[in-house]
C-alpha cells in the first residue's frame, strides 16, 4: 500500500518549509528567555550566556534557510543543542522536548505529503486536461 501524497508535492513542500522556518524562529526566541530565567535563580556565567546567545542567533539564522535543500537537515541538527539547553535550565527539557516533537511531526507530515523527509521534491505527474 503506497502512502498518500499531496496533489502538488512542490506546493506542499513549500508550505511545510514555511512551517519549519516558523518553528526554528520560535525556538530561537525561546532560547533567548533562558538567561532571564537563570539570572535570578542559579546565576548566569559569561560562558553560559554566550552559548545561549550564539545558539539563539544560529536558530534565528537557520529559520532563513529552511526553503533551501539543506535547510531541513540544518534544522534537524539544531534540535540537539536546543534540547541540551535543559542542562542550563530544567524547564528547557520540557520546552525543548515540545519543540523536538513538533519538528518530528513536521518531518513526518512532509514524508506523508511529499514522499521524503529531507530529499528533493519529486516531480508531480503531469495530468492532461480533457
Amino acid at each position: 500500500m503506497s502512502t498518500p501524497q499531496a496533489a502538488d508535492p512542490a506546493r506542499a513542500a513549500k508550505a511545510l518549509s514555511g512551517a519549519a522556518a516558523a518553528t526554528v524562529l520560535l525556538e530561537g526566541i525561546a532560547v533567548l528567555f533562558v538567561p532571564r530565567a537563570l539570572a535570578p535563580t542559579e546565576g548566569l556565567g559569561g560562558g553560559v550566556l554566550a552559548a545561549l546567545v550564539v545558539l539563539s542567533i544560529v536558530l534565528i539564522l537557520a529559520s532563513g534557510v529552511q526553503r533551501r535543500p539543506q535547510g531541513l537537515l540544518i534544522g534537524t541538527v539544531l534540535q540537539v543543542p536546543l534540547l541540551a539547553t535543559g542542562l542550563f535550565s530544567s524547564a528547557m527539557w520540557f520546552v525543548g522536548g515540545v519543540f523536538v516533537l513538533v519538528w518530528i511531526y513536521l518531518l513526518q507530515i512532509r514524508k506523508d505529503l511529499v514522499g521524503t523527509r529531507f530529499g528533493p521534491v519529486p516531480e508531480s505527474p503531469v495530468v492532461e486536461g480533457p
